[in-house]
């Protein structure tokens, strides 16, 4: 494992553990995951050197959190635990009563990074802010990040806090790389983290779905797997394909790897099965050349998928036009 050392947080792990489908029903993983898997997928994830996962009050409404908490047991307090607070009336009463509640189900005195989970489009961050200041202050959280906010945003952050907001969650990977254009160069400077949710783009990188074979849950709601844009990935697609039968490794530890290329970057992918994290735990030992390197980021820049409501329209055609060919139009 390779791990980054970030001011709050110590060492954090290249390779973290997302965990939005702990108690999460619309990933689809039935009702035994939470018992079974997710605690199987948590603590191989500590034999495998992971130190940094990744969850919030919203994923499950509380249960993520729970079942991590339980999950991680004597080691909670030895790893990197971030949550995260929905911004909703985020005023600081409210942000620190949200978080002692985060605690109490992570079963922490301290959470060593607490993000806000998305940015408020009516409240600035001078009143959340505060709040947080507090939190910090009185030693019950670690770190303050932030997450899905743009470059101007996260600077502003930093004001209000009144010190370095030190990590930002984003979107991020080879299917959406806007934030090599900004993020990373600030996070590189500064000494910030850049942390990838969605990193294998929910599956599309992995090299698993097609135009014949897609999606169904959460997923089957992504715009990424409408027909256009299956068809736009496909060079994408298959230089990933290229560059893992050089490596003999498989595409979605490519897409990773080529996301660890990359300064002041973490991943946080999900994992459905203990097999699954053992693959993308692995991916932190895959070196790219920067060859391949700068051909993953050239294709990742050349992709442009089309909107949602494009793709809506191409589902409704291909609609269309089963009816059709069932009654013979």
């Amino acid at each position: 494992m390779r791990f980054l050392e970030v001011d709050g947080l110590g060492q954090v792990s290249r390779v973290g553990l997302g965990t939005w489908q702990f108690g999460s029903r619309e990933w689809g993983y039935g009702a035994d995951y939470a018992s079974g898997p997710a605690r199987d997928i948590v603590r191989r994830a500590r034999e495998l050197g992971v130190t940094f996962f990744d969850t919030a009050e919203v994923y499950g409404m509380g249960k993520s959190e729970r079942i991590l908490g339980a999950a991680l047991g004597d080691d909670r307090g030895s790893v990197v635990v971030a949550s995260k607070v929905f911004p909703v009336a985020p005023f600081p009463a409210v942000v620190r009563n949200r978080a002692l509640g985060s605690a109490r189900r992570l079963e922490l005195d301290r959470i060593p990074l607490y993000q806000v989970h998305w940015p408020n489009p009516v409240v600035p961050d001078s009143v959340l802010m505060p709040g947080l200041r507090t939190l910090l202050d009185e030693g019950r959280i670690g770190a303050v990040g932030v997450s899905n906010y743009p470059l101007d945003r996260w600077r502003a952050a930093d004001a209000a806090l009144g010190g370095p907001v030190v990590s930002n969650q984003v979107q991020f990977s080879l299917a959406s790389a806007g934030p090599l254009a900004d993020l990373v160069p600030f996070a590189e400077r500064e000494g910030r983290l850049v942390i990838a949710y969605s990193p294998l783009a929910q599956g599309l990188l992995g090299g698993r779905y097609s135009l014949d074979h897609r999606p169904g849950g959460v997923r089957a709601t992504n715009p990424l797997f409408g027909t256009e844009n299956l068809r736009r990935a496909e060079p994408l697609l298959q230089l990933l394909r290229d560059v893992a039968a050089a490596h003999q490794a498989k595409p979605a530890q490519v897409a990773l790897a080529w996301l660890l290329g990359l300064p002041q970057v973490v991943v946080i992918p999900g994992a459905s099965s203990v097999e699954q994290l053992e693959s993308n735990v692995a991916a932190a030992e895959l070196e790219l050349t920067p060859a391949e390197q700068q051909a993953l980021t050239a294709a990742a820049q050349d992709f442009q998928p089309v909107s949602a409501a494009r793709t809506v329209a191409d589902q409704v055609r291909e609609k269309v036009a089963q009816v059709r060919a069932r009654v013979g139009g």
